[in-house]
């Protein structure tokens, strides 16, 4: 979406989104407050889809992995439904690909100890499964110090589901929850009033982090990379888009 003046998509997360380069010239970055995260105790992270909570978090989840912070980190779905009309690969090959790829984004990051559960919500079905997944995720919240989950905005259905139940789950539990966004940096636009910008803090990545987020994030080729020559096989990330995830620092909503 682009500033008043011009028609909203309907599919904003389809339409052609705002330029990083007018995310790196946006004056508003140093209005956010610096967040401090935990350095002990247990954190939960909860990503929608394989690959949200390195694209959203990966550089946090990292601080938190040198911290110390023992880690656990939920996928909700498998992200099986990523290329619904590929002829390469079908949905249970996909499950297996964003598994394996999801742990070794996490040993770039140096989290190899990370326990990793997958709920394995049908993908893009997330809000008719919302009550289910908030219930698994009290149980592990349990006793954390902090829940990392995908913004309740991000114009996803399945990443707003996610956020709800993580927020409900985190509410019950007593445990800090930030919210994270994916897409919101495709369709909002710098200083968008659509976004909850008082409610914002930054994490600044020092550049081993930012390299060890790149190298993580280089590692989900299912969705970086076609998975072959049809339309249907085509990149769910192109580069302008991992562009967003690739600066000195992310933001949160707390």
């Amino acid at each position: 979406m682009k500033p008043p003046g011009q028609e909203p998509a309907a599919d904003p997360i389809q339409a052609p989104g705002t330029e990083e380069s007018e995310w790196r010239a946006w004056a508003g970055w140093d209005a956010l407050p610096e967040l401090v995260l935990p350095t002990a105790g247990r954190a939960v992270v909860i990503a929608a889809h394989p690959d949200d909570e390195v694209l959203g978090f990966g550089g946090s989840l990292s601080l938190l992995a040198a911290s110390g912070l023992d880690l656990t980190v939920i996928t909700v779905t498998d992200g099986e439904r990523s290329h619904p009309d590929s002829r390469v690969e079908t949905p249970e090959s996909l499950a297996r690909i964003r598994a394996g790829e999801t742990r070794a984004a996490l040993a770039e990051l140096g989290a190899t100890g990370a326990e990793i559960r997958r709920l394995h919500v049908p993908d893009t079905e997330v809000a008719h499964h919302e009550n289910r997944v908030a219930t698994a995720l009290a149980g592990v919240l349990t006793g954390a110090t902090l829940c990392a989950a995908p913004w309740t905005g991000d114009v996803h259905a399945d990443h707003e589901a996610t956020g709800r139940a993580a927020v409900a789950a985190s509410d019950a539990a007593g445990v800090p929850c930030l919210l994270y966004p994916v897409w919101m940096w495709h369709w909002a636009y710098p200083g968008d009033p659509r976004v909850p910008w008082a409610d914002a803090a930054r994490i600044p990545l020092p550049p081993p982090v930012l390299a060890r987020k790149t190298s993580a994030i280089s590692r989900f080729t299912s969705q970086i990379s076609p998975l072959g020559p049809e339309p249907g096989d085509a990149a769910i990330l192109p580069p302008d888009e991992i562009a967003h995830h690739l600066r000195p620092v992310e933001v949160v909503f707390r």
